[in-house]
């Protein structure tokens, strides 16, 4: 019997949630373990390599649709400065990125060189180290 499909499983995941609450961010749990969604121990389970590619698949589509939505004109550029522009909305969130506004009204205008330096002359820089010198080459390089 295939468990996944059966009346059994319907109703332990029903119970489980209703006994475990769901929760979209960690907390920690009765005991003080980290935990997430319904009932995940993340400090002794943690996550499978397929939940944290999956996790990361979602994260993709999630920058993409918001790199899309507030500035759909980064489908203009080359893939790489697409990766590049993705990564910094990856890393830092949308509303942070949209904060970059000459570095983007920059890559924007076709001044990859300048929009380059503006990124590394940021604090961001400062804070990422040698991921931003790799992305301001992608930008710059194209």
């Amino acid at each position: 019997m295939d468990i996944y499909n059966s009346p059994l499983f319907t109703q332990l995941v029903a119970d489980l949630r209703r006994d475990e609450g769901v929760r979209n961010k960690p907390y920690k749990d009765s005991v003080g373990l980290t935990t997430i969604g319904v009932g995940r121990n993340l400090d002794q389970v943690g996550l499978s390599d397929a939940e944290i590619a999956f996790l990361l698949e979602n994260d993709i589509k999630r920058v993409a649709a918001d790199l899309d939505r507030e500035l759909p004109w980064w489908r203009n550029m080359t893939e790489n400065r697409q990766r590049a522009l993705a990564n910094l909305g990856f890393n830092m969130g949308i509303r942070t990125l949209l904060g970059f506004k000459k570095t983007l009204a920059m890559l924007q205008n076709g001044q990859y060189d300048q929009a380059a330096t503006n990124l590394l002359a940021s604090k961001y820089a400062t804070q990422v180290g040698p991921r931003a010198t790799r992305i301001a080459d992608q930008i710059r390089l194209g």
